[in-house]
């Protein structure tokens, strides 16, 4: 089979050394990478570097071997082109269709997925021209990735940091599966101009100081949906409880701990939000008493008596009170016995569009990459997914989304 082809722009910022780890997986994962840089981006990474990296030659200019029409073939063979670092500059570019050097050229000539990974500093970021700019390129149908939040040049911190590479590379990864399943319009950004709300992990219900009520949810599940959404171009809010797992790249992550925050952190973040996927496990009970200092043994033997009340079910609260009409909204049920019978009942008493419903246990989807699941609809419909990666369970429940989503408009 042919390597699928990808064309690698690099624009010229401080972040530039971070696309040749960029670079290294998309190599070592099987693609044929033609570096294009920009020529300030070779003030950063030298020509010699990316050749050396990608095993093809590398051209900035669209005079550079005249007779293959680089300006033009570079863009119409590509499978996807991922421009990281882009800056400012660059979005303004691809935004307006300016074509003044090669990489630009490319990406008018491209007909493939493309991405944008920006970097730049806060204050560039949040500038009115460079949100109308992003803004554009998404309604095109770009990817436009959200930076990341962190250490930027010198001193300065904030919103406008390049994403991990390895994050960079999974959407990559993620949108090129898609694009090669030939599933004409729906392989696209098919979610760009959403807002969707995932929540993932698992909450924890302190004793004492030291001591909680908690589950064995990974979170592995509700980043996977999270992922999945970015890379269809959504813009994505994940409430996460207690995962460890580091942030996605391109999604605005809200870090909590207990039911009741993110209970609070949901509600807020759905107020916009065209779907919500409540794939956490939600405590069902709290300590009515929180001990200040840890709890001690008693002399006589005895074990001291928890007395437990009940959190608000979150998910039912979500379907009864959508913050907007047409509002979508999904929850995960995890059985461990009569799944598809407990299942269906969880559905009717939600009151949720879509419940993803699987069985889990000792050595069962806690923790695992794989999920095997039942997605039951409110209309009587259910769609069978199969045992396999849980980033196909995930594609699977946002196939099921859209058409609501549509259906809503």
């Amino acid at each position: 089979m042919a390597k699928p082809k990808v064309v690698l722009g690099v624009s010229g910022g401080i972040a530039a050394y971070k696309a040749c780890e960029l670079l290294r997986r998309l190599t070592e994962s099987g693609h044929d990478v033609r570096v294009v840089p920009t020529d300030s981006a070779l003030h950063f990474v030298g020509e010699a570097t990316w050749s050396a990296l990608s095993g093809n030659p590398v051209s900035t200019e669209v005079w550079e071997s005249v007779h293959e029409v680089p300006h033009v073939r570079i863009g119409q063979a590509a499978d996807l082109v991922v421009v990281a670092p882009a800056t400012a500059d660059m979005l303004a570019k691809a935004a307006h269709g300016l074509a003044d050097d090669l990489l630009t050229n490319t990406l008018l000539t491209a007909r493939c997925p493309v991405v944008f990974a920006p970097a730049m500093h806060t204050e560039m970021w949040e500038h009115p021209a460079t949100q109308e700019n992003v803004a554009t390129l998404r309604r095109r149908g770009a990817v436009v990735i959200e930076p990341a939040v962190g250490r930027l040049t010198g001193v300065d911190t904030g919103k406008g940091r390049l994403p991990d590479p390895a994050e960079i590379f999974d959407v990559c990864r993620n949108i090129l599966n898609r694009h090669s399943l030939a599933r004409g319009a729906a392989a696209g950004p098919d979610l760009a101009g959403r807002h969707v709300v995932v929540s993932a992990g698992g909450t924890r219900e302190p004793l004492d100081p030291v001591r909680y009520l908690g589950n064995r949810s990974s979170g592995k599940q509700g980043y996977a949906l999270a992922k999945a959404a970015a890379a269809r171009g959504a813009r994505v809010t994940l409430v996460e409880a207690n995962t460890g797992i580091a942030d996605p790249a391109g999604v605005d992550v809200v870090h909590v701990g207990t039911a009741l925050q993110l209970r609070e952190a949901v509600l807020k973040a759905v107020a916009d939000a065209d779907a919500v996927v409540m794939a956490a496990a939600v405590a069902d009970f709290r300590p009515a008493v929180y001990a200040a200092g840890k709890i001690k043994k008693k002399d006589d033997g005895g074990a001291p008596t928890v007395e437990l009340v009940r959190n608000p079910d979150i998910l039912a609260e979500l379907a009864a009170e959508r913050a907007l009409p047409g509002q979508v909204v999904v929850g995960f049920a995890a059985e461990t016995d009569d799944v598809l019978v407990n299942g269906r009942e969880k559905l009717r008493r939600k009151g949720c569009d879509l419940l993803v419903v699987n069985e889990v246990g000792e050595r069962k989807t806690f923790g695992s990459e794989e999920n095997e699941a039942v997605v039951l609809a409110s209309d009587g419909a259910e769609t069978p997914v199969p045992y396999g990666p849980k980033e196909a369970l995930a594609e699977t429940v946002w196939d099921l989304v859209l058409p609501r989503l549509r259906s809503a408009t």
